[in-house]
């Protein structure tokens, strides 16, 4: 019987060395809270994974043998264990607090905690990962909690938006490493600018609400907190290739050299991103690089991050006519760009927007004392571009010219193309002192001083006639200052169960431009603006899973470039004010996780969009008195099998203007102006906001290394006005209406769009992980508009809106192949 067996494990022996095993477990610190993203790594043969969002991690296809385990978190100190693997093993650590939390201490300033009473969403690199196919930021973040996304190209890629709460981009607060993102006058974020920047981030927090204190623009809707890479402490380079509809095409090249001599880290991403648009003559043409440096000691870090990105669009910010999207005749009703169109009917080829924005961070991140931490940043950003465009027919009067006789004619219009720049700087200093007092009480000091100038101006570099214009003539400048100081101290105690915060902000405004006066027509204006934010809140803990809340916070946001100079001193509009009101309840298990918040955002001279565009589709906007957000959001993560999710989260709102005064301007046949027309309205909803958003995500792993996901998204009826799509009494509408319903109903249709997003992982002995990933969006070809625009106007007593909208794609696909060395 010796014998036999001795025969059986010799025949065995090479079935068990060639075998394949995995090691797999669970990332906790010492309280058993999971740590998502901690790295595991193995030396020989060279190997690292990272921790899902519930910590559990797994190292798959390993071979019989010993091995030395190494788990890392920032934070936290590295844990290290030793296992003989002779078949699948399951390896959990819990991980030690480090005495010094780097890097971490530069976005936790601004950042909401698990214990906050605040609503938020944490994003880890893996769930950015997983639906990165090229698209832009927004569309990454768009299966999150009351969020709605657009896209004027169509597909995602080129100019996009996002609106939390159905508040738009200019009241959502954006910030790379606690820095500002807004720009310092429009106040939005053009996520453009930065193309694939989400290949280099490490995680994101969205606030909805005010939220806590932050740097740069006020939060009225939410904050987008964004992280970029951290320490890695193993080498790798990855090769990210995407292709898809619409000539899509995007290439990414990112390399990291892992912890050098246990002081040195260098990472650096290199990407291009291409794409025809579904709107025609919608085209990006998008290039960036990320670069970063570390250095790491006992109790500091210091970074440099050096990142930039350059975009050429074709312009297609103006949307599509409503006459053109119902009529049913055209062979293709969904593309269509008229901007650029030339009286021989061709198209001016260079009609389009150029940018380019530099970006340079100095980070620094330092203990002090057992009790006290700092970390603080130097920024500079600059950017530089133009928007070429074709102008036909223009009066030379209106750039600044007098008619030029030639022969016997009088050259009174001509047509011409002309670029607008815009030249700008932002640089300033960001900090936050954090004391730990005791351990039931902390206190954080932060703030921060940014400079913007910015030098706006026009050149006409094209003209069909000889009308007296020298080459590259220069027909206006707009050269514009703004200083932003802030200062916030925050305060968290901790007795029982019960954790008290307060948190109070002054910020102080300065800002100079060149602004229209009836007096003295256009001159240099200034505004100087001071805001007091106070904020207070609660949460009781029932146990460590679950937790309930409620706060109270004051928001104040200051008017944007185009509120101060499409107005006079007497017609300034006043910046805005918001009391925020939020309750909820968190719960996290296992099998369960989610949350359910109230909300009230109260309104006081809340600046409202009145229909009216200017030339390159910016809007005109009034105050309004009294208005309100009220609403209920709902968010939860079911596990309903070891290989099924479903994740899903839901808006219910009522948002309304209490009483609204509109005045609109009239004309004859002639077009000679008349007296404006005046309309009232009551209790009518804002534009933009849909009463209900849900979006869902079904996640379905049937094979090892293989998932697919059913992503849904709901966006009920929104509104282009805020006039409740209600037309006026004593008015007559166009009466073209009865062919086409999109001049008489001022609204987004409701819209129910579905993704399928399908991966695969293969692994390899030479080549760490083979990705393949497809991506359709809009998988039922669903024909809607996600965003649009109206202009009404009076012409000889008929009521006339001139409305837009942004087609969206219908069925398309993205495929990715990734590689990881």
């Amino acid at each position: 019987m010796k014998n036999l067996f001795a025969a059986l494990i010799a025949l065995l022996l090479p079935v068990l060395a060639s075998a394949q095993f995995s090691i797999s477990g669970k990332i906790t610190n010492q309280a058993g809270e999971a740590l998502p993203g901690a790295t595991v790594t193995i030396t020989s043969p060279a190997t690292n994974t990272q921790a899902d969002a519930n910590g559990k991690y797994q190292l798959a296809g390993m071979p019989a043998g010993t091995y030395t385990l190494k788990a890392t978190y920032i934070g936290y100190q590295v844990t290290t264990q030793t296992v003989t693997l002779t078949g699948n093993k399951v390896l959990n650590f819990a991980l030690t607090n480090a005495t010094f939390s780097a890097e971490e201490v530069t976005v936790t300033a601004t950042r909401a905690g698990k214990k906050s009473p605040t609503a938020f969403t944490n994003l880890s690199k893996k769930d950015l990962e997983k639906n990165n196919f090229g698209q832009d930021l927004p569309y990454l973040l768009n299966q999150t909690p009351s969020v709605i996304i657009n896209s004027d190209a169509g597909t995602g890629i080129g100019y996009t938006g996002i609106r939390i709460r159905g508040s738009d981009g200019t009241r959502v607060n954006v910030t790379i490493n606690g820095i500002p993102l807004n720009d310092a006058e429009s106040q939005g974020s053009y996520f453009v600018n930065l193309p694939d920047l989400a290949s280099s981030v490490n995680n994101i927090q969205i606030q909805r609400g005010v939220g806590t204190s932050t740097n740069g623009a006020g939060a009225f809707g939410g904050s987008i907190n964004i992280q970029t890479a951290t320490r890695r402490d193993t080498g790798y380079a990855d090769l990210n290739n995407t292709i898809g509809s619409y000539g899509t095409v995007k290439n990414t090249v990112s390399l990291g050299t892992g912890l050098m001599c246990g002081h040195f880290s260098v990472d650096g991403r290199l990407s291009r991103i291409k794409s025809d648009g579904y709107i025609d003559r919608a085209s990006s043409s998008l290039r960036s690089f990320f670069l970063s440096g570390a250095y790491y000691d006992k109790n500091s870090t210091l970074r440099l991050n050096v990142f930039s990105g350059i975009e050429r669009t074709y312009q297609a910010w103006n949307g599509v006519p409503d006459y053109v999207i119902g009529d049913d005749t055209r062979k293709d009703n969904r593309t269509y760009n008229e901007l650029g169109l030339m009286p021989d009917g061709s198209f001016y080829k260079d009609q389009v927007d150029n940018y380019q924005q530099n970006h340079y961070q100095l980070l620094y991140d330092r203990k002090l004392s057992d009790k006290l931490s700092f970390s603080g940043a130097l920024h500079y950003t600059k950017g530089y571009g133009y928007y070429e465009e074709f102008k036909n027919n223009a009066k030379v009067t209106d750039y600044g010219l007098t008619p030029v006789i030639v022969g016997d004619s009088t050259i009174v219009r001509t047509d011409l193309a002309r670029r607008l720049w815009l030249n700008n700087d932002f640089y300033g200093i960001t900090y936050a002192l954090k004391y730990q007092a005791q351990s039931n009480l902390n206190f954080t000091l932060g703030g921060a001083y940014n400079r913007y100038t910015g030098a706006h101006y026009g050149n006409i570099i094209y003209t069909k006639q000889d009308a007296g214009i020298p080459p590259n003539y220069e027909y206006y400048r707009d050269n514009a200052t703004k200083s932003d100081f802030n200062i916030f101290g925050r305060a968290e105690y901790k007795t029982g169960n019960a954790t008290l915060f307060a948190d109070m902000q002054y910020r102080r405004i300065n800002y100079s431009f060149l602004g229209f006066d009836r007096n003295l027509k256009n001159v240099q204006q200034d505004a100087k603006l001071n805001f007091f934010n106070p904020k207070a809140g609660i949460t009781y803990e029932f146990d460590e899973q679950n937790n309930i809340y409620a706060s109270f916070a004051v928001g104040n946001h200051e008017p944007n470039r185009n509120d101060y100079t499409n107005s006079t001193p007497a017609s300034r509009p006043k910046p805005e004010n918001m009391k925020d009101f939020e309750a909820g309840y968190r719960t996290s298990g296992d099998v369960f996780k989610g949350g359910i918040n109230l909300f009230y955002m109260l309104y006081k001279n809340q600046l409202i969009l009145t229909g009216a565009l200017n030339d390159v589709g910016a809007a005109t906007r009034i105050n309004v008195d009294d208005s309100y957000r009220a609403g209920i959001e709902v968010d939860g993560l079911v596990k309903i099998t070891k290989q099924l999710n479903w994740a899903a989260n839901a808006t219910i709102s009522t948002n309304k203007i209490k009483n609204l005064s509109r005045t609109l301007a009239s004309y004859d046949d002639n077009y000679n102006p008349l007296t404006p027309v005046t309309q009232f309205f009551k209790n009518t909803d804002i534009g933009y906001s849909p009463s209900l958003i849900v979006g869902s995500e079904i996640a379905w792993a049937p094979v090892k290394n293989g998932s697919i996901a059913f992503l849904s998204k709901y966006v009920s009826r929104q509104f282009l006005d805020n006039t409740g799509n209600v037309n006026p009494t004593g008015i007559t509408t166009s009466p073209d209406v009865a062919n086409n319903p999109y001049a008489v109903n001022r609204l987004l249709k409701a819209y129910f769009v579905n993704d399928v997003r399908l991966k695969y992982d293969i692994h390899t002995k030479s080549i760490k992980t083979i990705g393949l990933g497809l991506l359709v969006n809009n998988v039922f070809s669903k024909k809607y508009e996600a965003n649009g625009a109206t202009y009404p106007e009076v012409d000889s007593g008929v009521l006339l809106n001139y409305n837009y909208y942004f087609p969206q794609a219908t069925r398309n696909f993205l495929a990715s192949v990734n590689l990881s060395f």
